[in-house]
């Protein structure tokens, strides 16, 4: 079972398939390594691509500390990773919590991102929200440690911008919720609060995505409501983003519509591969509507 080591000495499983420029998956809270698997096997067919779990998700190392468990340590893994196998720049593809370390690594360590895929990003991010997310949070912390991952999962799973998945494909819907409830409980329950609770909000790091030099695309399902607003926000805000919205589609975006997320993401990093990804004009920003300010 491969593993690395990050700096403060969690060991992190991670998988590998195929060969080329490197691509580094980065999971939601409710996911793992192994939710990635429709992404894997598509692009591993062109790219060297790594899924790992995060610190917290067996069999990766569950640290007892609480303060081994924040949105630094989890930007830290993704460098981690792509120092530990020696990847130079990768594409990093990261869907909700990942997500949020994928666009924080842009701030932090932008040599080491060929490009960011932000994809359902933005959960308690909208100032109106804050409170409201912490509250729910704490919530669901008390009731994770209360009842466990088995049974805590089944409701997690049914969160109302979930409901979608199971209506489209029960079957894939089964399994997602089967991984779930797999999960470590104490490892999620930190995560939830150290990860989770404690990110800063997106909308207070304008200044730095507004430096962005690295190709983003933000990617949205139309039914995920909690990130609706946050991706137009960073569509607006990153100067060298794109962002796509995927029609009757919720949270879990990757297994939901493979293909369509597929697709998105493949023709992106080809676009950047060719060095054809370009920064949004500034004329287009004029704040015009119909002819160009003289």
């Amino acid at each position: 079972m491969p593993r690395l080591r990050t700096d403060d000495g969690v060991e992190l499983h991670y998988q590998e398939a195929g060969t080329g420029i490197p691509m580094v998956f980065v999971h939601e809270f409710a996911g793992d390594a192994r939710s990635w698997e429709p992404q894997m096997r598509f692009f591993s067919r062109r790219y060297r691509c790594i899924a790992y779990n995060a610190r917290g998700y067996p069999p990766s190392a569950v640290p007892a500390d609480p303060k081994a468990y924040s949105q630094d340590r989890a930007t830290d893994d993704i460098a981690a990773v792509i120092k530990g196998l020696g990847l130079g720049q990768a594409h990093v593809v990261g869907l909700s919590m990942g997500a949020f370390a994928a666009l924080h690594l842009g701030l932090r360590y932008p040599g080491l991102a060929r490009s960011l895929v932000a994809a359902g990003v933005g959960y308690g991010a909208a100032p109106d929200k804050r409170e409201q997310f912490r509250a729910e949070t704490d919530l669901a912390i008390a009731r994770l440690r209360a009842e466990g991952m088995a049974v805590f999962g089944r409701s997690y799973s049914r969160g109302p911008t979930r409901l979608v998945f199971e209506e489209t494909d029960p079957r894939g819907y089964a399994e997602f919720q089967a991984q779930l409830s797999e999960h470590s409980t104490e490892g999620s329950a930190l995560t939830m609060q150290g990860v989770q609770r404690e990110r800063p909000s997106l909308f207070d790091l304008a200044d730095g995505f507004r430096g962005y030099t690295t190709p983003t695309l933000v990617i949205a399902g139309d039914e995920d409501d909690p990130t609706l607003e946050p991706a137009l926000y960073l569509k607006r805000t990153i100067p060298t983003s794109a962002l796509m919205v995927l029609p009757k589609c919720g949270h879990t975006m990757n297994l939901e519509y493979p293909d369509a997320f597929n697709r998105a993401v493949l023709d992106f990093v080809t676009q950047v591969d060719a060095g054809a990804w370009k920064r949004r004009i500034p004329d287009s920003l004029s704040g015009a509507i119909i002819a160009a300010k003289s």
